[in-house]
């Protein structure tokens, strides 16, 4: 057996090959019947022509529908007209399993689509998204393997919030009460003092009920901390890794990104030097952006949008006023009001993909933070013992890998940029 796409070839012609796959266009014409056959690699046209079969098996051939499961054995020839460029002459068959009638078509309601999201994964469009989603988590780690990263794997369910109550699916752990992790940071760091360099792919949960183009209840989390840097360094870290990734992806997946119509010059061209704003400056320029706001706003989807629909090149945002960002963030010695973090966000009104910075690494400072923010000692015990034990400046981050997958990707909600999305008015299938 072939792949379809290692026959897509003119050296293939004139052979015979045999390949399998399941039917995505069927037609016929008189003593013709077209089969477009996919496998997970491609799509070619095969044609049966009723000289070659008897009437049986020929009227088998010409009922055959879509998502059928067949083999092909037979002539490959070149053929401009052809969907790939090349047509095979069907000499022989076998049909594993006929649909009566395939319920998924081209035009569906998005509703319908998610609910049938099974079926849907099989399309042309979703081949291509899931492909493309494969080399962005192997690009991640390709990036911080060749950099000397160790991978691990933090738990799921955690005893402690990193990022505040509100937020936490909770479960029953054996009489007590146990949490869904919205974040890997607070072990990420504590592997630091023994790997150094580390980073983690697993997925995170947020019970916001937010029903925006970007959000998602359950999403996949890629983060990272580094012992020794500083948030400067994260970033750099950061932007290498993001054009490595976007590199890879145009490289390998060329066809995939025309199937989806991603403009792949424009992509290109946002892989140019990443701007960094602090916060103070980008509230500065928020009118002339189209976004007025005052310093102290929040950016969220509907003001990063509208700020990034400004921008051909992710920017950080950086230095955030304290009261925007969660207590563990290093103050800035300059300006204690500000932190040294950094958000980045994606051109094309795509917005934050990715936060990051600097972590307090002061156990009295760290324990001021959580009293000031009202949350327990105890919780966080084994945080705080980070400080008390060889503590040293440290970095990381957390990148949304749907949210990246949807920019570069350029797709208009992040629920398509996911095989199964959980969302907080969807759990099927």
């Amino acid at each position: 057996m072939e792949q379809i796409s290692s026959i897509l070839n003119d050296s293939s012609t004139g052979k015979e090959f045999n390949i399998r796959g399941w039917v995505y266009r069927i037609r016929t014409s008189g003593k013709l019947v077209f089969v477009i056959l996919r496998d997970a690699s491609s799509i070619i046209q095969c044609v049966a022509k009723s000289d070659n079969f008897n009437e049986t098996d020929f009227k088998i051939i010409s009922s055959l529908t879509i998502e059928s499961s067949v083999s092909f054995s037979g002539e490959l020839k070149k053929d401009e007209r052809a969907v790939t460029g090349y047509e095979m002459n069907i000499k022989s068959f076998t049909i594993y399993q006929r649909n009566d009638s395939f319920p998924v078509s081209k035009d569906i309601s998005e509703e319908f689509e998610l609910d049938n999201r099974h079926l849907w994964i099989r399309s042309r469009e979703f081949n291509a998204i899931l492909k493309i989603r494969s080399t962005i988590f192997k690009a991640f780690r390709e990036f911080y393997d060749n950099d000397g990263y160790y991978e691990v794997q933090p738990p799921i369910m955690v005893s402690t919030a990193t990022e505040g109550g509100s937020t936490l699916f909770s479960v029953p752990f054996f009489g007590e009460k146990a949490y869904l992790t919205q974040s890997s940071q607070f072990y990420l760091e504590t592997f630091i003092f023994s790997l150094e360099k580390v980073y983690t792919i697993t997925p995170s949960f947020r019970a916001e009920k937010s029903r925006t183009w970007r959000h998602l209840t359950e999403y996949w989390h890629a983060e990272g901390e580094v012992a020794w840097i500083n948030n400067q360094q994260m970033m750099d870290i950061e932007e290498k890794m993001l054009h490595f990734i976007v590199k890879k992806t145009i490289e390998e997946n060329s066809e995939e990104l025309k199937i989806l119509g991603r403009d792949i010059e424009t992509l290109k061209e946002s892989m140019k030097p990443f701007r960094r704003i602090p916060y103070r400056e980008l509230i500065e320029m928020s009118e002339s952006l189209g976004m007025p706001l005052k310093y102290g706003d929040d950016l969220g989807a509907d003001e990063e949008r509208q700020i990034m629909s400004n921008f051909k090149t992710p920017i950080f945002v950086t230095d955030f006023p304290a009261s925007l960002k969660t207590f563990y963030h290093q103050p800035n010695p300059a300006k204690p009001d500000e932190i040294l973090c950094h958000d980045l966000l994606a051109p094309e009104g795509y917005g934050e993909i990715l936060g990051g910075g600097e972590r307090i690494w002061d156990y009295d400072l760290l324990k001021k933070r959580i009293n000031d923010n009202g949350l327990k000692e105890e919780d966080y015990y084994w945080y705080l013992d980070l400080r008390k034990y060889g503590s040293v400046p440290h970095s990381g981050f957390g990148l949304g890998m749907d949210r990246l997958a949807m920019w570069i990707m350029h797709l208009d909600k992040i629920t398509g940029a996911i095989a199964y999305p959980r969302t907080i008015r969807r759990l099927r299938p």
